[in-house]
C-alpha cells in the first residue's frame, strides 16, 4: 500500500514555471501534482510533455482537473458538444503529461429525472471516448466526481452507473464533496468511510483502487450542499481526514489524496504527516 499527497495546482509558495513543480515537490517530500485545468485547457504541448518527464523524474504521479465549465445532461446541445470538447481537450493534456486520470464534474440535474441525466451524461461520454481515440489518447482514464451539491450528479451510485457503462472510468472521491452533500450526516467515522470503499470494491473496475483518486479539504455547507472549501486547520468545519487515513490504512488502499484547502501543498503536508502518526 502506498498514500501520495499533492496539492491541486502550484503549491501555494512556488516562484517559477509548471515544469519544475515536481522537482520542488519532491523536496517538500510530496508526491502527487494535480494539474487545474479548470478555466480551459490552455497548455501547449511542448510543456505537458516537459512536465509529465519531470513528474517522472522526481515520482511524482499526475493527474488533471477538466474545466469547471462541463455539463453532459445540459438541455442545449451547443452545451453538451461544448462540453464533450473540454473533456477531449483535457484527456489530450493528460496524455501529453503521463496523467493517469482526467477528474471532472459531470454536470446538473436541473429539471431532469436523475435517470435521463445519468441517460444523456453516459451517451456524451462515450463519445467523448470515440473522439479522443482519433486524437491517439488511450492511457488516461476518466474519473468522474463526487460532487458537493445534491442538485448535481455525483453521488456515488450515479458515478456507479456511468462507470459500468463507459470505457475507462473509475471513481475521483471527494470527501469534503461526500460531507457537504450529506449535509454533514455522512463521513463522520472510519466506519463511514470503509462503507464507501466496500461500495467502490463492490460495483467499480479493480483498478479503479489501484490507486483510489482522493480530494480532500474541509467543507463548509449549507442547504443543498457545498458552498467553500476551509484549511485542515479550521476544526469548526468537517470532515475529519484522520477517520479517512485510519480506513485507507486498515484496509489497505493504494491512494492518491490532493489538497483541495486553500493552503494546497501545506495542507498536503498536515494530512501526510496525521497518516504517519496514525
Amino acid at each position: 500500500m502506498r498514500i501520495r499527497f499533492g496539492p491541486a495546482g502550484k503549491p501555494v509558495d512556488f516562484k517559477g514555471p509548471m515544469e519544475k513543480v515536481p522537482s520542488y515537490l519532491a523536496e517538500l517530500g510530496l508526491d502527487a501534482l494535480e494539474y487545474e485545468a479548470v478555466r480551459g485547457v490552455n497548455i501547449k504541448e511542448e510543456k505537458a510533455r516537459l512536465l509529465g518527464e519531470e513528474a517522472v523524474k522526481y515520482d511524482v504521479i499526475m493527474s488533471l482537473h477538466a474545466p469547471y465549465f462541463i455539463n453532459l445532461a445540459a438541455d442545449k446541445q451547443e452545451t453538451v458538444e461544448a462540453s464533450i470538447r473540454r473533456i477531449v481537450q483535457s484527456l489530450q493534456a493528460a496524455e501529453w503529461m503521463k496523467a493517469y486520470i482526467v477528474v471532472f464534474h459531470p454536470g446538473y440535474f436541473k429539471n431532469l429525472a436523475r435517470e435521463e441525466a445519468l441517460r444523456r451524461t453516459i451517451e456524451a461520454l462515450n463519445r467523448v471516448w470515440e473522439e479522443a481515440r482519433v486524437l491517439g489518447v488511450s492511457k488516461p482514464w476518466l474519473g468522474p466526481e463526487t460532487t458537493g451539491k445534491s442538485s448535481q450528479i455525483g453521488s456515488l451510485e450515479d458515478l456507479a452507473e456511468i462507470c459500468s457503462a463507459v470505457d475507462r472510468c473509475r471513481p475521483t472521491v471527494d470527501w469534503a464533496h461526500l460531507y457537504a452533500r450529506s449535509e454533514g450526516g455522512h463521513i463522520l467515522s472510519k466506519d463511514h468511510v470503509v462503507k464507501v470503499i466496500d461500495f467502490i470494491e463492490k460495483h467499480f473496475d479493480p483498478e479503479a483502487l489501484k490507486p483510489l483518486h482522493q480530494h480532500f479539504s474541509r467543507i463548509e455547507y449549507g442547504k443543498g450542499g457545498e458552498r467553500r472549501h476551509h484549511v485542515i486547520a479550521a476544526q469548526e468545519y468537517g470532515p475529519e481526514f484522520r477517520h479517512v487515513c485510519e480506513a485507507l490504512k486498515e484496509l489497505g488502499v493504494d491512494s492518491v489524496i490532493i489538497s483541495e484547502s486553500p493552503l494546497l501543498d501545506r495542507d498536503a503536508l498536515v494530512m501526510k504527516e496525521i497518516c504517519e502518526q496514525l
